[in-house]
C-alpha cells in the first residue's frame, strides 16, 4: 500500500493496558493469511485478544482486569 504521507513515516502508539493506535489507512495481515483494510485516520488493533471485532479493538480490555496482573492505581 503507497505512504499518502511523503517522507512521514507511519505513527504507532502502544501503551501499557489497551490497542495499538496507528495511523491509517492500514492494511492489516492475519494470522491465517487474510488481510483486512481500514481507511479511518487512526486504528485500534486489539493486543488483548479479547475482542469481538479482532483485529480491530472493540475496548473489551477494559471490562476485565489486565492479564498481566498488574493493577490500575486507585486515585
Amino acid at each position: 500500500m503507497p505512504n499518502n504521507r511523503g517522507d512521514r513515516p507511519v505513527r504507532v502508539t502502544t501503551g501499557t493496558d489497551g490497542p495499538m493506535l496507528i495511523e491509517g489507512p492500514v492494511e492489516v495481515a492475519l494470522p491465517d493469511g487474510g488481510v483486512v483494510r481500514s481507511d479511518r485516520f487512526t486504528v485500534a488493533l486489539c493486543l488483548c485478544g479479547r475482542s469481538a471485532r479482532y483485529p480491530w479493538c472493540d475496548t473489551s480490555h477494559r471490562r476485565r482486569p489486565p492479564r498481566s496482573g498488574r493493577q490500575r492505581n486507585a486515585q
